[in-house]
């Protein structure tokens, strides 16, 4: 299978903290690709620092065979990358219609289908079509985050803790809209909720204190106790 994506050995700062260490994965096209690990050991660093939000000091980042480790954040955006971020990243003051309008790089006949299509995969935002974003609930404001994502033609799209503070019945939407979202995009997804990353994953990475430590089958790490006790908390 090909290679998307592939992070060698990355170093990150924030401030004059150390972030990252030594980050590696590679993202095979078509897979929905885990970052795993504790809070505070470096999975949200990492997207943002494919997304040249957070610069790499030192290591690579290579995406369909060329590296864009020095690029700035909207070169990356336009060679086909979409991120959703942590925090939503929805304006508030908008409404849904117009987050959509704005995340739009073009109106041709194949974005107003994936209009229809996301429309149909969350038809809150429909519902609330009018409505600002400030007002929505937190899972409407999650669907939103990753429909303006989605509308676009990325061929990856970066997905952080899209189940956090969410209500199980959200969730298994949110999993459902992933899962469709899988047969026409890649995603590296970075994911608390164990339950979720293994409905979804196809491989995982584990991150831990900045490193990357370990990599495998979802579906193995399941039955692996001794992993995600130590790195996960996972009794």
């Amino acid at each position: 299978m090909t290679t998307l994506l592939e992070v060698n050995e990355i170093q990150t700062y924030i401030g004059q903290y150390h972030i990252l260490q030594g980050v590696s994965f590679q993202v095979r096209k078509g897979e929905v690709t885990v970052l795993l690990g504790r809070n505070g050991a470096g999975k949200t660093t990492s997207l943002r620092s494919i997304m040249g939000l957070n610069p790499i000091s030192d290591g690579q980042i290579t995406y369909n065979g060329k590296d864009i480790s020095k690029l700035a954040t909207y070169h990356i955006a336009n060679r086909g990358i979409g991120f959703v971020p942590e925090d939503q990243g929805i304006f508030g003051e908008l409404t849904v219609e117009e987050n959509m309008k704005i995340a739009m790089q073009k109106q041709d006949e194949e974005t107003l289908a994936r209009m229809d299509k996301i429309l149909t995969l969350f038809p809150d935002l429909k519902t609330y079509w009018k409505k600002q974003g400030g007002y929505l609930s937190g899972g409407q404001k999650q669907m939103l985050s990753i429909a303006r994502a989605y509308l676009n033609k990325n061929e990856l799209l970066l997905i952080d803790e899209p189940s956090k503070g969410l209500a199980p019945i959200v969730v298994e939407k949110v999993m459902e809209s992933i899962m469709e979202m899988k047969d026409e995009t890649t995603i590296v997804l970075v994911e608390q909720n164990f339950r979720m990353a293994l409905g979804v994953g196809d491989t995982y990475y584990i991150i831990d204190d900045g490193r990357s430590v370990g990599t495998g089958n979802m579906k193995e790490l399941a039955e692996n106790e001794e992993l995600k006790r130590k790195y996960l908390g996972i009794a």
